[in-house]
């Protein structure tokens, strides 16, 4: 059973240190920050401000989508002056597309609270909840989305399968005494053995 945990760990760990794994890290913080943001304002405007669902939903996320935009950038290691037809206004397209969800999901959470009879922090706290559970799926959409596309970095393409397999071959092994012993017995004996992974 250690073996088996201990492999689940090793390429978790691999998968972590990779491309993916560090963007989507960093992409966490960023929709953290903006969740927060978003959050805090919808409270404010729902609760003390006694805006509109559709209205605070709408204006929470552009408020999020603008957090989110300025971490997006260091989330994938963009510098410079940004590129407004490749990165910026494709940004803001997928964030127009989010807010619209956002505020039909405050205003579902509106409807949901009023049939329940809800009022003052209980009304808030439905409301937050299911704009909430909508911000966490447009996050893995958008995730995908930005590096996948938006983001994607054309300069370091995907190795092929066949340098991947030169890589593992060069790779130490560590020798088993069961597969030493079929090597020096000769190829037959090899035909029963599974061979050891890197």
């Amino acid at each position: 059973m250690a073996l088996v945990t201990s492999r689940i760990s090793a390429a978790l760990w691999r998968k972590a240190r990779s491309n993916v794994g560090i963007r989507f890290t960093r992409f966490t913080l960023v929709a953290v920050a903006s969740v927060a943001a978003s959050q805090i304002a919808l409270s404010l405007l729902i609760g003390p401000g006694h805006q509109t669902a559709g209205f605070s939903g709408g204006l929470a996320a552009v408020i999020g989508a603008g957090v989110s935009y300025v971490l997006s950038r260091w989330a994938w290691e963009r510098k410079g002056r940004p590129d407004l037809l490749r990165e910026t206004l494709p940004f803001w397209l997928v964030s127009v597309a989010v807010w619209i969800v956002l505020a039909f999901a405050a205003k579902l959470g509106v409807h949901i609270a009023a049939a329940m009879n809800l009022h003052g922090l209980k009304r808030i706290a439905v409301v937050d909840g299911i704009y909430f559970a909508a911000n966490c799926v447009t996050f893995l959409l958008r995730f995908l989305l930005f590096h996948y596309v938006l983001f994607a970095d054309p300069r370091s393409p995907r190795e092929p399968a066949a340098q991947q397999a030169d890589a593992a071959d060069a790779a130490p092994r560590v020798e088993t005494a069961p597969r030493a012993a079929a090597e020096a017995a000769g190829p037959e004996a090899l035909a029963d053995v599974t061979p050891d992974r890197p």
